[in-house]
């Protein structure tokens, strides 16, 4: 099938790699435009950008889906338009385009978690069965007929940097079939059934965690917002980068349990107090200095610290 394909960070290249591994022809590839990355700024090719760029396929850079990229499609005479993590809207007259439309390649099980942060936000939720989904791209927010889906379990306390990776090769055998499907049937699809959820864009707000609470809450809020936006607490005032987290041994329950918010050494781990147990902090990041080991950072502060 001839295929337009719109994406743009990493987790959209296997799904680029795997249509052109299945045989379909890809003949356009839609990326945000090239970005300023490092300290330098250098202005660098997203990774679908430059994955078009190895496959030798045609590559139109655009923030916005305007007139410019809808006359672009068009001289390609695409029969199907797929995007995974493009970045922006696809709407009318580019929505109609194709002549089997457009399809969607999306990490929830619809209707649930739709929106920009589908993975961190059921995460932050205590989730750890994660999905796929492919759908046919609607003007209205992720709310198209589904083609396939599939799901799998994490482990609690997978960041959400790990599982997207994961799932953006495990989504792929969802999309070919997806694609396959609407090669022997165009009207495929049946409609999404259940409660819609919103899955809103993180901001760094969102990576402040709260001692107070559980520790399954705050090793999931943690997951959620890890890699970005970060998650952190408040030490002296000043933001504390927690790069890696794990449950802590379990306590002998000799003694007073500390306050929940305190930091101390048990075993030559530095152990933060939760409402109803332990986290071990085993990587941090202080204001203005580099990730260290959490003891080490602890042992700095005579072996004991209060956070919030």
């Amino acid at each position: 099938m001839r295929i337009v394909f719109a994406g743009t960070p990493e987790f959209a290249v296997p799904s680029l790699h795997a249509l052109v591994e299945a045989g379909h022809e890809v003949v356009g590839v839609i990326t945000r435009e090239d970005a300023p990355l490092g300290r330098k700024r250098i202005l660098t090719p997203s990774p679908v950008a430059a994955a078009a760029e190895a496959l030798g396929i045609p590559t139109h850079r655009a923030n916005r889906l305007g007139d410019a990229t809808t006359e672009w499609v068009r001289d390609l005479a695409p029969e199907l338009g797929v995007i995974v993590a493009y970045g922006g809207l696809v709407r009318e007259p580019l929505l109609r385009l194709p002549e089997r439309g457009w399809i969607n390649l999306h990490f929830s099980e619809l209707p649930r978690w739709r929106g920009a942060a589908p993975v961190q936000r059921a995460l932050e939720a205590g989730e750890q069965r994660l999905g796929v989904t492919v759908f046919r791209l609607v003007e209205a927010l992720d709310a198209g007929d589904v083609l396939t889906r599939d799901e799998r379990e994490y482990p609690e306390g997978t960041p959400a940097g790990a599982a997207l990776t994961d799932l953006a090769t495990f989504g792929t055998a969802a999309l070919t079939a997806a694609v396959e499907l609407l090669a022997q049937d165009p009207e495929a699809g049946t409609p999404q059934l259940g409660e819609a959820t919103t899955a809103r864009k993180l901001s760094r707000e969102d990576g402040k965690l709260d001692p107070t609470r559980s520790t399954s809450e705050v090793l999931a809020h943690w997951a959620g917002v890890t890699p970005e936006p970060g998650a952190y607490v408040l030490h002296d005032g000043e933001p504390l980068k927690l790069r890696e987290l794990r449950r802590a041994a379990a306590a002998d329950g000799a003694g007073q349990a500390p306050s929940p918010g305190t930091v101390s050494l048990d075993g030559g781990a530095a152990v933060l107090a939760l409402a109803d147990g332990a986290l071990e902090l085993v990587r941090v990041q202080p204001a203005g200095k580099a990730a260290m080991d959490g003891a080490a950072w602890l042992r700095g502060r005579g072996g004991s610290a209060v956070i919030s």
